[in-house]
């Protein structure tokens, strides 16, 4: 299992069965819905070429929503879910910043996390 498969499992307890996605959500996805992406993280490099035992990543979690509430209560779920997840350790990289696509008229929130795992 990977680091992300613990992230979408972890998630998945929030929203509707099969409603968290890697990057994008299809056009049709019932929301709530939460996407989620690496978006970087810190490399770690011995001196004597040894690979390490843990990894990093930084990760960006978005969720969509049709109201501004429901969105900001589910990416407080999201917080709570990511700090308090056993799989790996998540600490928040920031605060949560507010969206809205007047395209598809969704609300959204988003947060990135820094997560270490083994995997």
């Amino acid at each position: 299992m990977t680091v992300e498969a613990d992230i979408k499992d972890t998630l998945a307890a929030l929203v509707a069965v099969g409603s968290v996605y890697p990057d994008l959500a299809p056009p049709d996805a019932p929301r709530p819905y939460i996407t989620y992406q690496q978006v970087g993280g810190v490399p770690i490099a011995f001196l004597e070429r040894a690979m390490p035992s843990k990894k990093n990543g930084s990760y960006q979690i978005n969720v969509w929503a049709d109201t501004r509430a429901a969105a900001k209560a589910l990416i407080l779920q999201v917080e709570s879910a990511m700090v308090l997840a056993t799989a790996f350790q998540a600490e928040a990289k920031g605060g949560v910043i507010d969206r809205y696509e007047p395209d598809t008229k969704l609300y959204g929130s988003m947060q990135d996390f820094s997560v270490w795992s083994d995997r």
